[in-house]
């Protein structure tokens, strides 16, 4: 199994691809400020947006913030720039397979993509989902799995309020969600049915999201790579300008995010009385 490559906030990485799932922007979890601080450092020639990224078909709240609006904005910088921005929906955000109304972007949106690298290997590109097992596959199961972890995260940020408790301090709540993600988790099985897909387009391997576990590893001579989320990971797959594919964790960058944030959140005055 390849390791991580840890980045620090300071890096700058030059890429000619990279690979990005499970945002979840729209859902309690989601760290936009996180993956636009990101962007900000990864300059891609093509940005491979992996699924889930919009997450608001749950039938619960719908979170939004500026932090949101900001992260639209960056991608669509993206293409002002003349980047390639391809867009390849999950189960999370499937309505988007049959039209439904989405922020308009500009993207390029597909359900599947075989990415050629500057090496000449071919990857088959899809979210994931469609490796899953027939009840699973059911959207009643998608809106189930957002509500428990949307209550979940609720509880947890409840709790730390009321104790005061550090990001680093894990909290019962957090270990339940962990155990609720881990109850998920596909494992073996899903990377075989994924590996399988691209067997059928005589591709080398297979790039994906979907379950929010991060990896490299070869099946039998092709490989299953899965580029993580941004929602507990801050992960990323980038293809360098060579062809190989690299995990990037982004765990540093999404702290001075949060730090950031924080920091201006406090410096911000509050509002005169009224006298």
């Amino acid at each position: 199994m390849t390791p991580f490559v840890a980045v620090a906030p300071e890096q700058r990485i030059h890429c000619r691809s990279l690979f990005l799932s499970d945002i979840h922007l729209g859902a309690r979890g989601a760290r936009p400020d996180a993956v636009t601080r990101m962007l900000q450092m990864v300059e891609a020639e093509t940005v491979y947006l992996v699924g889930d990224i919009l997450d608001f078909w749950h039938g619960g709240q719908i979170h939004w913030s500026e932090d949101h609006d900001a992260l639209l904005n960056a991608l669509r910088q993206l293409l002002r720039r003349g980047r390639n921005l391809v867009y390849l929906p999950g189960n999370h955000d499937a309505p988007m397979r049959t039209g439904a109304d989405a922020p308009k972007i500009g993207w390029h949106q597909v359900d599947e993509a075989l990415h050629t690298t500057a090496s000449g290997q071919q990857f088959l590109v899809i979210h994931g989902d469609q490796c899953d097992g027939r009840i699973l596959r059911q959207h009643f199961m998608t809106r189930l799995g957002s509500r428990m972890d949307c209550l979940l995260r609720w509880l947890d940020a409840g709790w730390r309020d009321r104790f005061a408790l550090p990001d680093s301090r894990r909290t019962p709540v957090e270990i339940l969600l962990s155990s609720f993600n881990k109850m998920l988790c596909m494992g073996y099985t899903f990377e075989r049915r994924a590996l399988a897909l691209a067997r059928e387009k005589d591709a080398d391997g297979v790039i994906c999201g979907h379950s929010h576990r991060p990896v490299m590893r070869s099946h039998d001579g092709m490989l299953f790579a899965n580029c993580g989320d941004w929602v507990d990971g801050m992960t990323a797959l980038i293809e360098d300008t060579c062809g190989t594919l690299r995990l990037l964790d982004f765990t540093a960058v999404a702290e001075a995010a949060r730090a950031e944030r924080r920091a201006a959140s406090s410096d911000t005055p509050l509002p005169e009385a009224i006298s």
